[in-house]
């Protein structure tokens, strides 16, 4: 039987004959033991439970570094050996990185729990001929499903009845306003968004009533076809995390095999102790290793993360911070993204003028203007009336919350009339509406039968092409006249043309008598009064945010579930777009991976888009090597969400599904932070890049310094507790002053960079070797100049550890910039470089003059005297640097490069 009910296009299957398919009746229902044999076979209807990692095993994976099995072997040595100080503390510093990473890394997705939480919990069915209320999770083919206002779909339903009946399906489809739905059949090739005559689980009863044959139940629904889109969608790995760990296996690579030609020379040509060599070799594999890179990346991620939160970007997984720097596309939803989801009214229409409306949203403040100036309504009678006319046939009302939120109660269409009312502010004596006739789709109008200035008039509210069919005169402000269809139909297509969704409105004056009305009392001697242009309208600074983008090299693409007019005419609005150009889903369906990979270049709006359709969008774009950003807010977009290398969730209006398939949340939902957390990860890279050209100096003179040491026979002038406490302690101490850096003039002007752009450039190659030789050679000379004037060999590895660590601080300075001078305007701006300089100067002064301290970590006591070799020898490091670098400017100069 299953099999008999898979692949079925229910939408294009009569009502009648989609019950006899289903072998159930729409009086009787199922009976209880049938419903019971078909769970058996269908299963419950809920979504697959994903089984989550144990919290040990993704521990103990934040070991699995070559560095770190680098850094377990010098452990195993130095504990073999009988250094069990060494030992700890190397392994005390493999367990912090662990920890720091194991707190920051991506947590388990909760999506599925999100998905869970937007389904109904119970369903009220009709089972043996009773009405019954079931646990959705007991929902089965073949079940008949009762709707009602408020209630949420529990399963995907082919509707065998349709009162009035509107699905708010904005989270399934992105559509920004409640789908009316019918029961007639559809054509096979009717795209999601379109299926009329289909409820999906998930989705919300806006008005009206229903029934619906279940058809669908559990992840064969639309929204468990989502779910498993998202499981498939692969873990995405950032362009930072990639580099990071090709650094760490080609510096492993470096440091195994020249540690172990150092151990060879040291051990057949030089008098050193098997002992003394294997430590010094330590030495040198730890003085090597940037063991504290893992935590001051964390670190400085985390603070590009602190500051996008201050700029209303809540960053969940630290190295988006990073990517967005590098992003050079960003597909952007439409409803809830680049607009509000807030219906408004910006245009109406009578037969004499177009008049504008002001204001946006629910918020019942703005004017109506004409020509620029606000409207005499003493002066439009025609305008008044049809204002009226909006507000009396209408079900909808807003209000404002506790927090000054206005919302919509009913339709959000209705709700955008009933706020153009407010606006207007004029005093009508009306009574309450006579009578009614509720909207409905098949006759696509309401109509209401109301009291006002002595007379009884039925107002009219629809779509404009029904009452075209309807009328025959038309109200100006001379007087009634023959409709000009010719005129209204141009201006249907203006305002269509504009992404303006459209309500006409007519009327007709009856008896005083009569109180009630029929389908037949307006079919005739109805006339027409105008029209009222809708549309979503965009968010605040949207529009200036996409220009910047283009400023910053990044295009910006449009998907959504709208109507292609729709959609071209918001991305011209918008400036995403030509206005002429785009292409529909239905159209991607047919493409192949290659034709679709040439439309995604040449288009920048893509309608009536599928979830999966959307997903294939981003992933064809990433084929040639781009970083996507995907914005979106529904349950629509969490697949695509998932699969950009950033993706990024609306925090107000968004669902939680759609959160938690996101990198990224932005708290005021509006486009524009986009581009503000864009600026954050250019920062954040730009000092993480200095940040390395500030760290990896001192591993290269450590290395050199023990290397020459070794190939020259003297004294290892340090020791590998000596090593970690300057890698671990003082860069990261210093370095962090780095993250606070302000981003560069002209950042945002430059085109993002490249994912294959590799963390060191030829320059930061050549830079590093430089002051590695320059610190590493220099340091060397004064220890050998230090020896043969007869100084203690504890107090020269104790000048020799200063040394180093001042030469890092002035070099600090040089880090600053890159490329730029170090004293320039902004030389005192950054207070972190003060405050960690301070840091500094306290721990090397403790770990010289505390006892314990000495003991350790086997340092001397200095004399002031001997405090000259380290400020002197670290200031000459500084000019020499600045000195290199206006040699570089110049050549950059004579390059063009600058």
């Amino acid at each position: 039987m299953k099999k008999k009910y898979d692949n079925n296009n229910w939408s294009a299957i009569d009502a009648n004959a989609v019950i006899d398919i289903l072998h159930t009746n729409v009086v009787n229902g199922l009976s209880e033991k049938e419903a019971k044999d078909r769970l058996d076979e269908f299963g419950k209807n809920d979504l697959p439970e994903k089984k989550k990692e144990n919290k040990f095993i993704r521990f103990l994976k934040q070991f699995d570094s070559i560095l770190i099995y680098v850094l377990f072997v010098a452990a195993i040595v130095t504990a073999v050996l009988g250094q069990y100080f060494e030992t700890i503390f190397i392994l005390l510093v493999t367990l912090i990185n662990a920890s720091i990473g194991f707190v920051q890394e991506n947590k388990a997705g909760k999506a599925l729990d999100k998905i869970k939480k937007m389904l109904s919990s119970k369903a009220q069915v009709i089972r043996d001929r009773i009405r019954k209320e079931i646990d959705t999770t007991d929902l089965t083919i073949g079940d008949i499903v009762l709707l009602a206002p408020g209630d949420k779909v529990p399963a995907d339903l082919r509707l065998i009845t349709a009162d009035n009946l509107k699905i708010d399906e904005s989270t399934l489809t992105g559509e920004s306003v409640p789908a009316e739905k019918v029961v007639s059949t559809l054509d096979p090739d009717t795209i999601l968004a379109d299926k009329t005559n289909m409820a999906f689980s998930g989705t919300a009863i806006s008005t009206g009533t229903g029934i619906g044959a279940v058809v669908a139940t559990g992840e064969n629904t639309e929204i468990g076809m989502i779910n498993k889109l998202l499981d498939e969608v692969p873990a995405i790995t950032t362009p930072l995390i990639k580099q990071t760990a090709y650094f760490g296996k080609m510096v492993s690579i470096v440091i195994v095999v020249i540690s172990l030609f150092v151990f060879v020379f040291g051990y057949f040509f030089r008098d050193y102790q098997t002992e003394v060599l294997l430590l010094s070799v330590i030495g040198l594999a730890v003085a090597a290793i940037p063991e504290g890179m893992p935590a001051i990346l964390s670190i400085i991620l985390a603070i590009g993360v602190r500051n996008m939160a201050r700029r209303n970007a809540i960053i969940r997984h630290l190295p988006s911070v990073e990517t967005l720097g590098a992003v050079s596309v960003i597909f952007t939803d439409k409803t809830g993204t680049l607009t509000k989801n807030e219906m408004t009214v910006k245009t109406l229409q009578t037969a004499d003028d177009e008049f504008k409306v002001t204001g946006i949203g629910y918020i019942p403040e703005g004017v109506i203007l004409k020509n620029e100036e606000p409207v005499d309504f003493n002066q439009q009678s025609v305008l008044t009336r049809l204002i009226c006319c909006m507000e009396i046939c209408n079900d909808a009302a807003i209000s404002e919350d506790a927090g000054g939120l206005w919302t919509v109660q009913g339709d959000p269409t209705e709700g955008a009339l009933i706020t153009l009312y407010r606006k207007a502010n004029f005093e009508v004596n009306q009574s309450e509406r006579i009578a009614t006739i509720p909207f409905d789709s098949e006759y696509k109008y309401m109509a209401a039968l109301t009291h006002i200035g002595g007379e009884n008039i039925i107002f009219v509210k629809g779509a404009p092409d029904r009452l075209f069919e309807m009328v025959s005169k038309e109200q100006s402000l001379h007087g009634v006249k023959d409709l000009d269809i010719t005129y209204w139909n141009d201006k249907v297509t203006d305002l269509a043309n504009r992404g303006q969704r459209i309500i006409g409105a007519a009327y007709k004056v009856v008896d005083s008598g009569k109180s009630d009305i029929k389908h037949e009392d307006i079919y005739e001697d109805l006339i027409f009064l105008g029209m009222a242009g809708i549309i979503d309208p965009p968010h605040s600074g949207a529009i200036e945010a996409i220009k910047e983008c283009a400023k910053a090299r990044i295009r910006v693409k449009m998907i959504t579930g709208d109507l292609v007019n729709t959609a071209k005419a918001i991305g011209l609005e918008m400036g995403i777009g030509d206005g002429k150009r785009a292409i529909q889903g239905k159209d991607i369906e047919k493409m192949t991976d290659d034709e679709l990979e040439i439309a995604v270049h040449e288009y920048d709006i893509f309608a009536r888009t599928t979830p999966k359709q959307k997903l294939r969008l981003v992933n064809v774009q990433q084929l040639d090597g781009s970083i996507c950003a995907m914005t979106g807010d529904g349950v629509n977009d969490a697949p695509a969400l998932k699969k950009a290398d950033v993706g990024i969730a609306m925090g107000i209006k968004g669902t939680e599904v759609a959160k938690d398939a996101a990198e990224m949340i932005l708290v005021d939902d509006n486009f524009r932070t986009i581009v503000s957390a864009v600026e954050e990860g250019r920062r954040v890279y730009s000092n993480l890049k200095k940040t390395i050209l500030f760290i990896l100096p001192t591993n290269g003179a450590e290395s050199f310094l023990i290397i020459a040491s070794i190939l020259f026979g003297t004294m290892i002038p340090i020791t590998p507790v000596q090593i970690l406490w300057i890698n671990m302690i003082t860069s990261i101490t210093v370095s962090l002053a780095l993250a606070f850096e302000n981003i560069e003039p002209g950042t945002m002007e430059r085109p993002p960079r490249l994912p294959n752009t590799p963390l060191l450039s030829g320059y930061f190659i050549w830079r590093i070797l430089f002051i590695s030789v320059l610190i590493g050679g220099g340091t060397l000379i004064l220890n050998m100049i230090l020896l043969s004037r007869g100084y203690d060999a504890d107090i020269v590895r104790t000048i020799t550890l200063q040394v180093i660590v001042f030469s890092q601080l002035f070099h600090l300075f040089n880090c600053r910039s890159i490329r730029g001078f170090a004293f320039n305007k902004n030389f005192f701006n950054n207070k972190a470089i003060y405050v960690v300089s301070t840091i500094l100067i306290i721990l090397q002064l403790s770990i010289t003059y505390l006892p314990f301290m000495n003991r350790l970590f086997a340092t001397q006591p200095l004399p002031a005297f001997d405090w000259l070799y380290p400020i002197l020898f670290g200031l000459g490091i500084f000019f020499i640097i600045e000195i290199e670098k206006a040699i570089m400017r110049r050549m950059d100069k004579r390059r063009g490069i600058i």
